[in-house]
């Protein structure tokens, strides 16, 4: 656990401007909820401005917003987007025959589909609708235009996973698409073999130790098979570990630090969805004190607000604007608090209230 905390950027926080480095030491933010990726940017980054990350993707374009793990909404730093999409692109869920019967396309019809996507989008920035205009005259194919507006996402994802299309600006309500190299300016194609394994290093850097499942589950493949093979490609880079009875593997460079790891009292407010959550879901039951899990890993794959103490999962929190208050409620899952932690759990609140502008009104729930 204090191993794990360190590495996540939660046992000592990151200086200020340092913002893209958390996000890729991480790998990357999980960002189904904007809200989400900014705070697991708060906890982890000093003098973090609530403008921050919205800067960074709008402006700057030093982030990038696309599909990437499990096919879930990802931050990643826009100029790791071409090793993260070579990494991606080896997956080709959407190349199975169930896949296809699935979303009602033809592997000939989604070639053609993801050439339009890149087409279209070229120097440009499209609403669904548009992007589904142009695609359906583009390939002659009023059908797959109707087939973009119909499915939410999923027809999109394989763009997204070869480099062709990422998010832009949304226009007012509407979310709006652009392709990757004429956005940000930069591409530089990467082995895609070459990228899984320097995304493998990334995992096992940040959340090691971790088992094939742990590893299958996060990348978002079905099978813990694969996920122990590409583990095992690193070679002699990877060291097959025990962790409490567990078989797991670790970076062979990162066995002298796990094992000098001391006890850690850092506290921390994690958002939904927080990277030191959903990486820990195989080992949630040694992270967090008795049978709580379901409290944080609910159904429909919602990820609650989590409190850490020490690199435990000690707790959930909640948080609600009320006008110009803050209203903090934390429901530690046992009780009571020592202390120290109460105090610092009450400090990171404080500090919430200050990122989100408000006047803190701070609630303890009994467990």
């Amino acid at each position: 656990m204090a191993w794990r905390t360190a590495r996540h950027q939660l046992a000592e926080r990151a200086p200020a401007g340092s913002m893209l480095e958390v996000a890729a030491r991480i790998a990357g933010l999980h960002a189904q909820v904007m809200s989400s990726a900014e705070l697991t940017l708060w906890a982890r980054v000093d003098g973090l401005r609530p403008d921050a990350v919205r800067h960074a993707l709008w402006e700057e374009r030093s982030l990038v917003k696309t599909w990437a793990m499990r096919g879930t909404l990802h931050l990643l730093p826009a100029a790791e987007l071409p090793l993260w999409q070579a990494a991606l692109s080896t997956r080709r869920g959407w190349e199975t025959g169930a896949w296809q019967r699935g979303f009602g396309v033809t592997s000939e019809e989604l070639e053609r589909l993801v050439d339009a996507v890149a087409e279209a989008l070229e120097d440009r920035q499209l609403t669904r609708g548009e992007l589904a205009d142009e695609v359906a005259r583009l390939t002659g194919s009023d059908r797959l235009g109707d087939r973009l507006r119909e499915s939410w996402g999923a027809l999109l994802k394989p763009a997204a996973a070869l480099g062709k299309l990422c998010f832009a600006p949304s226009q007012g309500q509407q979310v709006r698409f652009t392709r990757p190299d004429t956005w940000l300016g930069d591409w530089t194609a990467l082995d895609p073999d070459e990228a899984m394994a320097a995304v493998t290093r990334r995992f096992l850097a940040a959340s090691g130790p971790v088992t094939r499942e742990d590893f299958a589950r996060w990348w978002g493949i079905p099978s813990p098979a694969r996920g122990g093979r590409l583990l095992e490609r690193l070679g002699s880079e990877v060291a097959r570990v025990e962790v409490e009875g567990t078989a797991a593997y670790a970076l062979a460079a990162d066995l002298p630090g796990l094992a000098e790891a001391g006890g850690s009292r850092a506290v921390r407010l994690l958002p939904a969805f927080d990277q030191y959550v959903v990486t820990a879901t195989r080992q949630a039951e040694h992270l967090m004190p008795g049978p709580f899990k379901a409290r944080v890993y609910r159904p429909q794959g919602w990820l609650s607000p989590v409190l850490l103490v020490g690199g435990r999962m000690d707790g959930t929190w909640r948080q609600e604007a009320k006008g110009r208050r803050l209203l903090v409620t934390i429901e530690p899952f046992t009780g009571p608090r020592p202390a120290w932690a109460r105090r610092a759990a009450e400090a990171e609140a404080e500090r919430l209230a200050a990122f989100t502008g408000g006047e803190l009104e701070l609630r303890w729930a009994d467990p």
